[in-house]
C-alpha cells in the first residue's frame, strides 16, 4: 500500500469512529466555588472535584475553578477569565458562604450571583446553582434572607437549583472539621457522589449539542 493509501485509510478510520452511533463527544464543566470545593486542608487531588473528575474519566472534563476564602464578589471578578480559558459547557456555581460569614447584604449577594450567571449564559454555558446554607448562629432573620436569594435567583434565571451538598453530612461523625464548616477528607467521596448525578445529567445534555455544532 502506498503512503497516500495509508493516509486515506487513517482518515477514514478516524471519521468512521467519529460517526459511530453513540460515539462520545466530551463536554467540559467548571466548578466556581470557595473552600468547600477547593480541597481545603488537604491535597487538591483528595478533594471532591478531583475525585469526581477521575470518576467521570476521559468522556468529560471537570475543572476546579474554586479558591479558598473566595466570595461572590471575588468569583464575579474572575469568572470571565475562567470562561475564556476553558470554554465550559457547564458552569456549576457553589459560592456565597464567605459572604454570609462576613455579613454581606443579601441584595449584594444576589447582584454578584446574577452577574456570574449572566456571564456564564453569555459564554454559552449551562449554569447550575447550588443552594448555600449558613450556620444558624448568624441569626434567623439574616440567614433566612440570605438563603432565600438562591431559589429566587434560580427562578428568575430558570436555573437548576441543587440542594446544599453539606446538609446530609452535618450529623454524620467525621464529616466536618473541628470548625464545623469545612468537609473533611473523609467526606470528599460523599460530596462527589452527591454532585455526580446532577453534573453528569447536565454534561450529557450538552454533549450532543456540542457535537452538532461542530458538524460542517
Amino acid at each position: 500500500m502506498t503512503r497516500f493509501g495509508v493516509f486515506l485509510l487513517g482518515v477514514g478510520w478516524s471519521v468512521g469512529l467519529a460517526l459511530l452511533p453513540g460515539a462520545s463527544i466530551g463536554a467540559t464543566a467548571v466548578v466556581l466555588g470557595d473552600s468547600l470545593s477547593d480541597a481545603y486542608g488537604m491535597p487538591r487531588e483528595a478533594g471532591w472535584v478531583a475525585r469526581l473528575d477521575r470518576r467521570i474519566g476521559p468522556e468529560h472534563r471537570l475543572i476546579d475553578g474554586s479558591i479558598s476564602g473566595d466570595t461572590s464578589a471575588g468569583a464575579r471578578t474572575r469568572v470571565d477569565d475562567l470562561l475564556a480559558e476553558h470554554s465550559p459547557d457547564v458552569l456549576l456555581v457553589i459560592i456565597g458562604g464567605n459572604d454570609g460569614l462576613r455579613g454581606l447584604s443579601p441584595q449584594r449577594l444576589r447582584e454578584n450571583l446574577s452577574a456570574i450567571v449572566e456571564a456564564g449564559a453569555a459564554a454559552g454555558a449551562q449554569v447550575l446553582l447550588m443552594q448555600v446554607r449558613l450556620p444558624p448562629n448568624l441569626g434567623p432573620r439574616y440567614v433566612d434572607a440570605f438563603e432565600a436569594v438562591y431559589p429566587a435567583l434560580a427562578e428568575a434565571h430558570r436555573l437548576e437549583l441543587l440542594p446544599f451538598f453539606l446538609e446530609p453530612l452535618v450529623d454524620r461523625p467525621g464529616m466536618l472539621m473541628d470548625d464545623g464548616i469545612h468537609p473533611t477528607e473523609q467526606a470528599q467521596a460523599a460530596l462527589a457522589t452527591f454532585v455526580e448525578p446532577y453534573l453528569l445529567d447536565a454534561l450529557e445534555r450538552v454533549a450532543p449539542a456540542r457535537g452538532q455544532s461542530s458538524d460542517p
